[in-house]
């Protein structure tokens, strides 16, 4: 199946790796700063939102490969 290797393939599934790591790492966030590690918590949250804004940008970029039918 070439279609399950394709660029914009990987890419997605790339994207929806980082995306579960996103989301496994604010867990770990929520359970460091319940036991007062508030400043951690603050940079690891910072760290987070540069994830999230590129997120959007990824995941346009996904969207017009897949309309090139770039593969």
């Amino acid at each position: 199946m070439p279609s399950d290797y394709s660029l914009p393939d990987v890419l997605e599934r790339l994207y929806e790796n980082q995306q579960a790591l996103e989301a496994a790492i604010m867990e770990l966030t929520l359970l460091v700063e319940e036991q007062g590690a508030r400043e951690v918590g603050g940079n690891v949250r910072g760290a987070l939102c540069s994830i999230g804004e590129n997120a959007g940008h990824i995941k346009q970029g996904i969207a017009r490969l897949k309309k090139l039918d770039i593969g």
